[in-house]
């Protein structure tokens, strides 16, 4: 790991806590639509599998110590055992996912595409089982709470990732910054 490296894990994981808190409630759920996702995803796309996981992973430890930069500008163990709970734990495979398919094929957007799909869909998965147990309701309750609504900002965020993330990740490399 060079100064570098670290920088740019270091300004993802801040591209992560300040898009993190940004925030869209909707009536039919405790669960806002978050830019965190954003952040993971240009994280995971800029920094591949490995270094982009710890990105992830240092932004979700410092939500887990308290500091607000989950929805709505909160932090702290309650809010990682709350409703977002298992969404949050979900970007740690949205992130690995994204990583890996961008690492595996740094030429080939679909298989970019196809990363981050695969990702969010275990993030959805991991989000609306815990959203289920919390809420008391069933996988299909769950599913029209937790997901079903945030699908086209979501993918919103995907064709953001590609076209932002495929340019700055091409910068990057022309730069020496990044592999």
């Amino acid at each position: 790991m060079n100064t570098r490296r670290i920088a740019l894990i270091g300004l993802m994981t801040a591209v992560i806590c300040v898009l993190g808190p940004i925030s869209f409630p909707l009536p039919i759920s405790p669960v806002p639509i978050s830019l965190g996702v954003l952040g993971v995803l240009l994280a995971s796309y800029l920094l591949g599998m490995k270094w982009g996981l710890v990105s992830c992973l240092v932004y979700l430890l410092i939500g887990l110590a308290g500091l607000p930069v989950f929805t709505g500008f909160s932090g702290g163990p309650g809010k990682v055992l709350g409703p977002t709970g298992g969404y949050l734990l979900g970007y740690i495979f949205l992130s690995a996912s994204t990583g890996f398919f961008v690492g595996k094929w740094p030429a080939k957007w679909p298989m970019h595409l196809l990363g981050m799909v695969l990702g969010e869909t275990v993030m959805y998965l991991f989000g609306t089982l815990w959203l289920g147990y919390l809420m008391k309701c069933s996988f299909v309750k769950a599913l029209w709470m937790g997901v079903i609504p945030y699908i086209p900002a979501d993918l919103i965020k995907i064709a953001i990732t590609l076209t932002l993330g495929g340019l700055v990740r091409r910068r990057l490399m022309k730069a020496g910054f990044s592999d």
